[in-house]
């Protein structure tokens, strides 16, 4: 059991949302969290019958048996299943002060039940897949970026059975089961051709050519997939570029693991150019936990010029940038889209490369060099970015 960095209020402080992907351990640290509050578990058939038929079942329960004591949290999981329970969740709040803890892996279906996210009224946290931080000395990277983010996954010495069932049984079919999409083998053949394009700027038109649907159907697959939380858009930096700069986002799965699955890599060896592309996957993967934890009002971005120099992530207005290179000897050639990028933006902006040099070092013209293990301190511990 791993302690999670991501932290929740104390029971009966706050309404909130939790959100994140199946298996991710959400409720894992709600049970943590909160040891003694009631609990509502919607993949329990019973329960979800009782509150789908019945929603208001639940204020008629807590008015008969009285209202929990003050300092207390109630846990609704997997809340999308039943959105029409937060209308009663709500008019709770309103009248009985009560506190909710409302955990689910896509606000999509709630919305589109017709039922709103308690109108400001709660606040949203979302839950990632392990971090290096969170796993300690148990970090293994080449073990991570071969089994993924998941701890199900990431434990196990076994996980290509258990991957195939999460994307047949999760992705495959919970999604469509929830109805989600309409055209199950459609979407089926959409999710392997998005996988292949993980960590890239997204060619709709392609998409669609390849998986024989239309444009606005391809958008709307990667819609879900970003309303699931299956996966998230990377934008491109584009403030007071005196050069020509791509302007396309792009797009990263939320486990390299599924998507080692999706595309049958194979397993990923140090030096391989999967394995620079599954390094680069987790390096966004570690700063998104970290922004999202840390409640970090920045843009994470890339930026790219139209020529094809480019720099993997940008915090912010340019505070940061960051290279990720699985390599274990850096030369300038890694360095010229981190040196183009200054002759642009201010050179204030801190530079570094995260790669698999033994020590960290820095070069003539101000470019960090980070070893894994000192990125994961520095930016866990805030000297890489401050959150002050």
């Amino acid at each position: 059991m791993y302690g999670r960095s991501l932290i929740l209020p104390p029971p009966g402080e706050e309404n909130f949302f939790l959100w994140g992907p199946r298996q991710t351990g959400k409720s894992t640290l709600l049970k943590q969290r909160y040891p003694k509050s009631r609990w509502l578990d919607f993949l329990k058939a019973d329960e979800f019958r009782r509150y789908a038929d019945k929603p208001e079942s639940l204020r008629l329960e807590i008015k008969k048996e009285g209202l929990p004591e003050k300092g207390s949290q109630i846990v609704i999981d997997e809340i999308q299943k039943v959105p029409a329970l937060l209308d009663e969740v709500h008019w709770m709040i309103e009248n009985y002060r009560l506190r909710f803890a409302l955990c689910g892996s896509s606000a999509r279906k709630v919305r589109r039940g017709a039922a709103n996210l308690l109108g400001g009224r709660a606040v949203r946290y979302e839950l990632f897949g392990l971090t290096a931080n969170e796993l300690g000395a148990e970090f293994d990277l080449t073990r991570m970026l071969n089994h993924g983010f998941l701890p199900q996954m990431y434990e196990t010495n076994r996980p290509a059975k258990l991957l195939e069932a999460y994307v047949a049984d999760y992705l495959r079919e919970e999604i469509v089961a929830e109805g989600l999409v309409r055209r199950p083998p459609n979407f089926s053949g959409f999710l392997d051709a998005a996988a292949l394009c993980d960590g890239e700027i997204i060619n709709f038109s392609n998409i669609a050519s390849d998986c024989a649907m239309s444009v606005p159907t391809a958008k709307a697959y990667f819609g879900i997939l970003e309303d699931t939380l299956i996966g998230r858009w990377l934008p491109a930096y584009r403030k007071r570029q005196k050069r020509r700069v791509v302007r396309a986002p792009k797009f990263y799965f939320f486990d390299v693991g599924v998507v080692n699955w999706l595309v049958r890599r194979g397993k990923l060896a140090p030096g391989s150019e999967l394995y620079g592309k599954a390094f680069e996957s987790w390096v966004f993967h570690e700063l998104s936990a970290f922004r999202s934890y840390h409640e970090l009002n920045e843009t994470l971005s890339y930026w790219k010029l139209s020529g094809g120099t480019e720099v993997d992530f940008v915090l912010g207005d340019m505070r940061l940038a960051i290279e990720a290179k699985a390599s274990t000897r850096i030369t300038p050639k890694h360095l010229r889209g981190l040196r183009s990028l200054v002759k642009d933006n201010p050179l204030s902006c801190r530079r570094v490369v995260v790669c698999l040099e033994p020590r960290a070092w820095r070069t003539d013209d101000g470019i960090d060099i980070l070893p894994v293990a000192t990125f994961i301190d520095d930016l866990w511990n805030g000297d890489l970015i401050s959150v002050s």
